[in-house]
């Protein structure tokens, strides 16, 4: 406010204004002040793999890809309703575009987000085991509005890995939501767990409430790479 205010005694007509409406200035200033610093917060905590955003989504290329869905998630409703989300694909489909932009917009519109590599998010909860942050880290993961988990599947978990999973996502389950992208399809998870048992619960928690996304086609990176500068622009 002392900066807006600093701001204004340099304009020339702001004598012009009431006591008011200069009070007025100062505040939004403030105000607008703070909530960029939130989001700068938000955004720095989510530690996004890539930086993307819901306005560049590219729906030209044949992907599977439904405009009109994605616009709805978007809208971030689904985590207001403690809903999942799954995105399923070949490799550089841009499934982790498609999810670091949702994380994005969900931090946008003020909801604390993550986003994660299953693979370094197993890493994390083993080592906060070792060093006795264990409670600290899963109760962090579990805050979280929207939790996004990349790479889903890449290797087979342990059953140490599926229980750490399974409490985590029972953290979440119905509380809060949990976005899940995968080169993996759904009917093949179960190998992914494969304890039967663990998976049967790790899949309840997950898939039930979820909105599905199915990417297709080639491969995003390579099509690009292939394109001039102008047509990447254009």
């Amino acid at each position: 406010m002392a900066k807006a205010m600093a701001e204004q005694m340099e304009m020339s007509d702001i004598n012009s204004l009431s006591f008011e409406d200069r009070l007025g200035l100062m505040v939004d200033r403030e105000m607008i002040d703070r909530e960029n610093r939130r989001l700068e917060t938000r955004l720095r905590k989510a530690k996004l793999r890539v930086q993307a955003c819901v306005e560049d989504i590219d729906f030209r290329q044949r992907r599977g890809l439904d405009k009109s869905l994605v616009m709805s998630l978007a809208a971030c409703d689904w985590i207001k309703k403690r809903q999942n989300l799954i995105i399923t694909g070949p490799t550089g489909a841009g499934k982790t575009y498609l999810a670091c932009a949702l994380v994005h917009k969900a931090c946008l519109e003020g909801q604390n987000s993550l986003y994660r590599r299953l693979p370094n998010l197993l890493r994390e909860i083993a080592i906060a085991r070792g060093d006795g942050s264990y409670p600290k880290i899963m109760a962090a993961f579990a805050r979280a509005e929207l939790l996004a988990l990349d790479d889903w599947g890449l290797d087979r978990l342990t059953r140490e890995q599926a229980l750490d999973l399974l409490e985590l996502l029972e953290d979440r389950h119905g509380l809060r939501s949990t976005l899940v992208a995968a080169q993996v399809p759904v009917d093949h998870w179960h190998e992914i767990v494969g304890d039967p048992t663990l998976a049967d619960a790790i899949l309840d928690r997950l898939i039930h409430s979820a909105h599905k996304i199915n990417l297709k086609g080639e491969s995003m990176r390579k099509k690009y790479s292939a394109l001039t500068k102008e047509e990447q622009e254009a």
